[in-house]
């Protein structure tokens, strides 16, 4: 606010750079729980029930994001890869005298995980049953299935990522290695975690029900040049995470073009239509979707158009390759030529076609994504020093397609 109001004053641009002590001071701060938990199975280790009281600091002042986090994004996922047939979750949330947190790197779903990996490994301790089997024993098999808490998961394998990150984590030979590094003098363990992820932050019922007052939808516009060279307007915002170099991809193995003949606009409000942004982990499930439906329109209508071009029924074009094809033929088109034909208009009727190639969608998705895996930590601890090691990670990650 000071730099805008000074730059007016001057008439000059004015910067202000924070340094690294007023950033770890002043900024939005992440998370701060303090959490009593307690988990409910039976004698074969079947989980009965999760019961959970957090009480979350929101600093001295109530940020942007701040009270959805603990609540919204934290409480829904704490049935995590899990068929928890009963969970209860009391969140009270606490001002302070700290700095005001916000959403930051996961915002809620983090907690969520680390809460529920914490208490499985407890209860399979307990138990005497080994940890990987005990998360196997409580997994979500049944989709969709609809958790205690709001969400309903609609597809996973959660066993089959547990087993490719156990077998590239040795996990059958850890017992050998730890009695080795007991013979050296060092203390050796090892640990899982399965985490479930809610991504595509979206959907505008779900936020609506929040009482946000715009719907998270998103939108892209396709717009194919005369010379068949792709211009592509997202209301993804693009901060670093390589959406130029994804989106023109998707675009390119979908039209079958050279991935130099595609441009992604994004943040020009001269030119983008209205976007939500990015955040959530929403580019590619709800941005990219949104492409894919407005490349869907470009591709039915150029069917329509190579159908004219080719004096050939619509139902007979295929598209493939960059090529459109009469079915059982050699007769065909380039997306070029069709993409040519769009605008130079003469060989089909304008008053049923509309000339020239460029379609707009908006997306709203009906549910979260829920993407979900298996990480796998093997680590020394030499005893008398306190340092640790760690050995080796491996991480199995299944975002879906």
């Amino acid at each position: 606010t000071v730099c805008a109001w000074a730059s007016k004053r001057v008439g000059q641009p004015v910067k202000w750079t924070c340094d690294r002590s007023e950033a770890f001071l002043c900024d939005a701060h992440g998370r701060d729980h303090v959490t009593h938990a307690e988990l409910a199975t039976d004698a074969e280790g079947h989980i009965l029930g999760f019961r959970v009281a957090t009480r979350a600091n929101m600093g001295a002042y109530l940020s942007t994001f701040a009270s959805a986090v603990p609540t919204y994004l934290y409480a829904t996922l704490l049935s995590g890869q899990y068929a928890i047939p009963a969970i209860h979750c009391e969140v009270d949330a606490v001002y302070t005298t700290t700095a005001p947190v916000d959403a930051y790197r996961g915002a809620g779903r983090p907690e969520a995980t680390f809460l529920v990996e914490r208490i499985v490994e407890k209860a399979a301790r307990e138990l005497g049953i080994d940890g990987a089997e005990f998360r196997r024993r409580n997994f979500v098999r049944s989709f969709p299935h609809q958790t205690p808490v709001i969400m309903c998961y609609d597809t996973g394998d959660y066993a089959a990522s547990l087993d490719k990150a156990l077998e590239m984590a040795d996990y059958a030979g850890f017992s050998a290695r730890r009695a080795e590094a007991e013979a050296r003098g060092r203390l050796r363990g090892i640990g899982l975690s399965n985490y479930i992820e809610a991504c595509g932050i979206a959907p505008s019922a779900a936020v609506g029900s929040l009482g946000a007052g715009v719907g998270l939808w998103e939108s892209a516009e396709v717009r194919v040049n005369p010379t068949g060279n792709v211009e592509v307007l997202t209301g993804s915002h693009s901060h670093g995470q390589g959406h130029e170099t994804t989106f023109a991809q998707l675009v390119s193995a979908r039209l079958g073009i050279p991935i130099g003949q595609v441009t992604i606009v994004h943040g020009d409000t001269d030119k983008v239509q209205f976007g939500m942004g990015t955040y959530g982990s929403r580019s590619g499930a709800v941005g990219m979707s949104a492409i894919v439906k407005a490349l869907d329109k470009v591709e039915a209508k150029a069917k329509k158009i190579a159908a004219h071009v080719l004096e050939a029924a619509e139902g007979d074009i295929e598209f493939k390759d960059g090529r459109f094809t009469v079915a059982g033929t050699d007769r065909s088109l380039a997306f070029a030529e069709v993409a040519l034909n769009a605008y130079v208009a003469h060989k089909f009727p304008t008053s049923e076609i509309e000339p020239g190639l460029k379609e707009g969608a908006f997306y709203d998705p009906t549910n979260f994504t829920f993407p979900a895996g298996c990480h796998v930590c093997e680590l020394e601890v030499d005893p008398e020093t306190g340092v640790v090691e760690i050995v080796s990670f491996v991480a199995v990650d299944d975002s879906g397609v």
